[in-house]
């Protein structure tokens, strides 16, 4: 996806994501939290009249129920060894010539041992679980909690969201039922059964603590956040409503360390996306996705000031790929995604989920925002961007570099012929400095100023014009890095 430039371009990170998943080398860890200060509330908030001496869920019956259709999944993969290992040894060829060792050494084969979950969807054998689970695997045995093992097949698996489908060779199998993750609320009690560490069947019980969270790592997948105790090897499992059905499958877990222990926060793939995915991989292996030929930022409070919007929302057009479905239907760089199909843009993440979920072909009905007024504009899904390269490194040729005016810190000249053929650009402006609030908003030597106030710039003079002309007090920048593109705002007062 896009790549991001300062607070006002990024979405918010998190800590660190960690797979609670497949491969780990050593035993059981614990740890101690500290607890925190209580808050100071502005206003009561009145609960709602609970009844006093309401019991905890006994969860025996819904895990006698479920228990049997959650399998444990080992996998095994083998690294190839080779001839040489000691190739770099400085000391190696000495040792082998004066004391006769042989011309090769082999290295040996690695062999790397991993534990996940997964749950059975079908009496025939076919098995849901995380890509990330059987991921490279020679080999993947499934265990019932009759403790048959079967040797399973990997159907198809998908990266993106992190679903995978195996199939084993049994019938007459139970089988889970698939809940509504929409009809789910915080505050719900759910519970997960898996192999956290290898131990099997274990079940670990808590609440939906938060539904649609993002991450920013260009997954599409709205999670379900939960406080349910997740270990590696809890990837794959299921995730259960107090009606017994599975609402999400547990993928990933956070903490502050990035380690992959248990810090109550976990997240699951709501299942309805897993079973989309699900259905492509068992009709042909693999996901088709509709690809709308943009790149696109979050909108926040400075851009959406910069382009005329009254709040902050949608998704910003930061690049249209010549030829794509995008470019076909005019859409233009600084539009504005605010819906699709009639469905509003809650989060920038929703835009490559709405669209991803497309085949090739459709045809979507965007509500874009452009210089201050609404239009609906269909386009066809298509494919993939290519890649652009970088001008940091490129040399500046006959370009002069010359200072901008004012506190913006910037120096730039102008891209060359063979910079801007190798960008597939038409022009713009090399940074061979960034200083002051160029700087702060995360602009550094080398990005690429294609833009300015919605405007091409090609020279330096042009730019220094529309730093002039800006009325808002603000320079908005399209600025290319890599293959990424994004808008920067800039204070020019």
């Amino acid at each position: 996806m896009q790549w991001t430039f300062s607070r006002s371009v990024l979405v918010a990170s998190i800590a660190a994501v960690a797979f609670a998943g497949c491969l780990q080398d050593s035993g059981i860890k614990s740890s101690h939290a500290g607890s925190a200060p209580p808050a100071v509330l502005a206003s009561a908030v009145v609960a709602p009249n609970v009844p006093t001496g309401v019991a905890l869920p006994n969860f025996a019956s819904l895990v006698e129920q479920v228990g049997p259709a959650v399998v444990n999944i080992s996998v095994t993969s083998v690294q190839k060894g080779g001839d040489d290992a000691f190739a770099d040894d400085p000391f190696y060829d000495f040792i082998r010539r004066f004391q006769g060792m042989p011309q090769q050494r082999s290295r040996p084969d690695r062999v790397q041992r991993g534990v996940g979950s997964g749950f059975i969807v079908s009496s025939d054998g076919y098995v849901m679980t995380n890509h990330h689970v059987v991921e490279g695997a020679d080999e993947v045995i499934v265990k019932l909690t009759d403790k048959r093992e079967f040797k399973a097949k990997v159907i198809g698996s998908d990266e993106r969201t992190d679903v995978a489908l195996i199939k084993i060779d049994a019938t007459g199998l139970p089988f889970l039922k698939m809940g509504d993750p929409d009809k789910s609320r915080v505050g719900e009690w759910v519970i997960a059964v898996g192999s956290p560490l290898g131990l099997d069947n274990t079940v670990t019980a808590g609440i939906i603590s938060a539904k649609a969270r993002r991450l920013p790592d260009g997954s599409f997948v709205p999670f379900i956040q939960t406080d349910v105790a997740i270990n590696p090897g809890n990837s794959g499992g299921p995730l259960f409503n107090m009606n017994g059905e599975v609402i999400a499958i547990n993928s990933r877990l956070i903490n502050n360390s990035g380690a992959a222990s248990y810090a109550g926060i976990s997240l699951a793939i709501p299942i309805d996306v897993a079973m989309k995915v699900k259905d492509q991989l068992l009709k042909t292996g693999k996901v088709i996705r509709g690809i709308l030929g943009i790149t696109f930022q979050p909108v926040d409070a400075d851009l959406a000031k910069s382009l005329g919007l009254e709040k902050a929302e949608g998704s910003a057009v930061t690049n249209v790929t010549k030829g794509s479905g995008a470019d076909k239907a005019g859409l233009k760089v600084g539009d504005v995604i605010l819906q699709v199909d009639g469905t509003k843009i809650d989060d920038p993440s929703d835009l490559p989920r709405m669209i991803g979920e497309r085949p090739p072909g459709d045809t979507v009905t965007l509500k874009v925002w452009r210089n201050k007024s609404l239009l609906n504009i269909k386009a066809t899904l298509g494919t993939a961007p290519a890649n652009a390269s970088s001008a940091k490194n490129s040399k500046p040729g006959s370009g002069s570099t010359e200072k901008l005016p004012g506190k913006l810190g910037l120096s730039a000249r102008p891209l060359q012929p063979e910079e801007a053929r190798r960008l597939d650009v038409d022009g713009g402006l090399v940074l061979e400095d960034a200083s002051g609030a160029a700087a702060k908003a995360g602009l550094r030597e080398g990005d690429v100023i294609l833009m300015a106030n919605g405007q091409p710039v090609t020279t330096v003079e042009g730019l220094r014009q529309q730093i002039t002309n800006a009325k808002s007090g603000k320079l908005l920048l399209l600025v290319q890095r890599e293959e990424g593109r994004a808008f920067v705002a800039l204070p020019t007062e």
